[in-house]
């Protein structure tokens, strides 16, 4: 070789025949020589490491080379020429790539045939490269070497790059899923955020993938979300979607209480502190790496932590709604006449809060804060309760302080539930027009659980008997609802009632 061409002169080596592979190293020649780059490719044609072969891009001009690395993001390696179209040329791309891409990942080495116009000892210490070679000195093994050394110091980056993404995706989604009270809301999330985890710095190649997660349910495992092909098989049991030799897998997976990865499916197994068991499955992921895996099972005791407080959060409600019922059944005890008075009024209240275009919690609470309208009237003395006549005025005024009564009873709590229970207990004798009782509310003054509330117990009081009064037919009570529509009640609920009239009498012919 002449001292000061750029022209390279590798001495023939043998090859070997090169094995299949998934993908390539992306290795990016940047040299204003044609022939560099026909003698690069050559010497490197049967180059593999970790499986993986080479993907030369070629670029005649540092200009060149700025369109390729802002259009490739997964460039391994820089075999970059210092003097092109001018003398410093390579050293200002290293600048950019560094300092203007942000891109620190990929591994450059400077080859130059002119040493004077870059000594080694000041660009290594003035620039961020990782190789430096002179092309006289640059023989085809020391090539290979120097490729091997750099893909090596690329990979092992990538990973702890994608190793930090990871680790911060689920931080990031581990608060999401914790704000997620539901539990399908909050399955279904799992698997949102967990696909996003697995496809660190892959293309989209999981999308399709099918996925699901389930809990136990009796003896068997019930889906509760899931995508793919399993996106149809909620609230299915796992016998009837997965294959046998799936289920075979999950089996393992609950008899070693552990998570695993076999046959391109990964198994997550989850069991909480409240003795829950759950599944996560992932379907046809043949490449999961041991940091994916890793990830996923790190992200999985985050998962677990939810569950329980999912499911500590609803044995709370469970607890919390079982005492509503009860409060309810406690008055409804004292009015011998009024039956299933307190349940056929949360069942309306439901449907009325669904047909209002409620959110699903709110038909929940309404559901069951609706139970205890009524609370009020065990402070109301037995003889007003259940006097058979019309009450005087003295003791319309004492009956109606059950509003208040109630109010101030469930207002020990600040969860929502006694707040809403309270509301309505306090609201649910307003009247549209302003004349209810006890603060004579006045349109939408008046909260809306409220308003569904008073149509919901106006039309169970009518269609049942009384101590005063014998029960009214369905279209008599639907009538009088109808009549009262924006002076009593609110009159787009009342449009609702209507329109839907026999879906509550559905709900009444359920209760014996």
């Amino acid at each position: 070789m002449i001292p000061g061409d750029d022209n390279l002169i590798f001495a023939e080596e043998s090859g070997t025949a090169a094995a299949p592979v998934s993908d390539a190293w992306k290795i990016l020649i940047v040299d204003d020589e044609a022939e560099v780059h026909h003698i690069t490719k050559l010497v490197l044609a049967n180059f593999q490491f970790a499986g993986r072969r080479l993907e030369f891009l070629s670029a005649y001009s540092s200009v060149d080379a700025v369109g390729y690395l802002e259009r490739e993001h997964d460039i391994a390696v820089i075999l970059l020429d210092v003097v092109m179209e001018t003398d410093d040329a390579g050293l200002r791309l290293v600048k950019y790539i560094r300092n203007d891409l942000g891109n620190n990942t990929v591994r450059i080495i400077l080859r130059t045939g002119q040493p004077g116009q870059a000594p080694e000892s000041r660009v290594i210490l003035e620039y961020d490269i990782n190789d430096y070679k002179e092309k006289t000195e640059l023989t085809a093994q020391k090539l290979y070497t120097a490729m091997i050394a750099a893909i090596r110091s690329y990979k092992d980056i990538i990973t702890i790059e994608k190793s930090r993404i990871g680790l911060h995706k689920i931080i990031e989604s581990s608060a999401s899923i914790f704000e997620l009270q539901s539990l399908r809301k909050f399955a279904s999330g799992v698997l949102e955020q967990l696909t996003g985890l697995i496809n660190v710095d892959r293309d989209a190649m999981y999308l399709g993938m099918g996925s699901f997660t389930a809990t136990r349910e009796g003896d068997g495992f019930v889906i509760l979300a899931g995508t793919g092909r399993f996106e149809n098989g909620i609230d299915q049991r796992l016998e009837t979607v997965l294959h046998p030799e799936q289920l075979s897998l999950i089996q393992s997976a609950l008899q070693r209480k552990s998570s695993s990865y076999a046959m391109n499916h990964y198994i997550g197994y989850i069991e909480t502190k409240t003795g829950s068991q759950n599944l996560i499955f992932l379907e046809d992921c043949p490449d999961l790496s041991s940091l994916d895996i890793e990830l996923i099972n790190i992200y999985c005791i985050n998962v677990a932590v939810a569950f329980d407080n999912i499911y500590l959060n609803r044995e709370i409600e469970d607890n919390h709604r079982e005492l509503i019922f009860t409060l309810g059944d406690i008055v409804e005890q004292r009015s011998m006449e009024t039956g299933r008075h307190v349940k056929r009024v949360s069942e309306y209240a439901r449907l009325l809060g669904e047909l209002a275009g409620l959110a699903e919690e709110q038909v929940k609470l309404i559901q069951v804060a609706s139970a205890v309208h009524d609370i009020g009237k065990v402070a109301i003395p037995d003889v007003i309760l259940n006097k058979a006549s019309r009450l005087d005025e003295p003791e319309f005024n004492a009956m109606k302080e059950h509003t208040v009564i109630g109010s101030h009873m469930l207002h020990f709590s600040r969860r929502e539930l006694f707040q809403a229970a309270a509301i309505i207990s306090l609201q649910h004798h307003e009247r549209w027009d302003g004349t209810g009782y006890p603060a004579g509310l006045k349109g939408e003054a008046i909260h809306q659980y409220a308003r569904i509330t008073s149509i919901a117990d106006v039309f169970d009081a009518l269609t049942n008997n009384r101590v005063y009064r014998t029960a009214w037919s369905i279209a008599e009570a639907a009538k009088y609802i109808e009549d009262n529509s924006g002076s009593q009640f609110d009159p787009e609920l009342v449009k609702l009632f209507s329109q839907h009239i026999g879906k509550f009498l559905e709900i009444q012919a359920s209760f014996p």
